[in-house]
């Protein structure tokens, strides 16, 4: 029960953590490469094991991964937590009307959680791959955890244990008249099971993953485009030379 309650503030917090204040801490670039299926293998197995607890992906269905170079019994033998039918949409383990009874409501859906960002100093991947990345503890906090990104946040750090514990280290500076807190470096506390590079791309595949799963035909949907804009451009050409022969020879 506590790791289902912690899970899900974990999940609201990502959801709401993506509608704080913007203009805050510089995001980081997001290293989203939609071409790159071994990274969304990756990101897919990570949000299987992170994300699925209490949260659905109402608008993907788990044989759609086969898109990305998995086959159906790898999803079958790697992926299925909540169904043991690979045509079943990606649902949360928890029950929703257990968690509306409990936490008040059902917890939102992720399937475009990256694209909702989008436009607010960076792109959605970057805002999360950003948020993601920097937690720190932080005892005053009902969950022991804060973040430079979305600052009092309720959610506590999920990847704890991959990336270890760590203390945001601050300079009070004077900013228009108030002493306020800069952000100056990490203070490692505990080491995690992934060095920094490790947790980083973690990181980044999970929030690949995320970005693909907004649009999973985007790659389909740019190839059919050119194509299309190739086809005008052809046809415009040939409309032009037409037109210049018909007129030719009228005075």
């Amino acid at each position: 029960m506590k790791k289902i309650l912690l899970a899900l503030i974990a999940g609201l917090g990502l959801v709401v953590g993506a509608q704080a204040s913007e203009g805050g801490f510089p995001l980081d670039k997001a290293p989203v490469n939609l071409t790159d299926n071994v990274s969304l293998q990756r990101g897919a197995r990570t949000f299987a094991n992170y994300c699925l607890s209490c949260h659905s992906a109402a608008y993907m269905r788990y044989n759609r991964l086969t898109d990305i170079g998995l086959t159906e019994q790898q999803i079958k033998d790697n992926l299925l937590v909540t169904t043991d039918k690979v045509g079943e949409t990606m649902k949360a383990a928890i029950n929703p009307k257990e968690a509306k009874d409990w936490f008040g409501g059902v917890p939102p859906d992720l399937t475009v959680v990256a694209r909702s960002r989008a436009g607010s100093g960076g792109s959605g991947a970057d805002y999360l791959y950003t948020f993601l990345r920097t937690f720190y503890v932080d005892d005053t906090k009902a969950t022991g955890w804060n973040n430079l990104v979305f600052p009092s946040v309720a959610m506590p750090h999920v990847l704890w244990q991959l990336q270890g514990q760590r203390k945001a280290l601050f300079d009070e500076v004077e900013s228009h008249g108030e002493k306020v807190q800069k952000f100056k470096g990490w203070e490692q506390i505990t080491p995690g099971t992934q060095n920094t590079v490790e947790f980083d791309q973690t990181v980044g595949d999970l929030v690949n993953y995320l970005q693909w799963m907004g649009e999973p035909a985007q790659k389909t949907r740019v190839r059919v485009g050119v194509w299309v804009l190739m086809f005008i451009a052809l046809f415009i050409l040939i409309a032009w030379r037409l037109n210049a022969s018909f007129w030719k020879n009228v005075k």
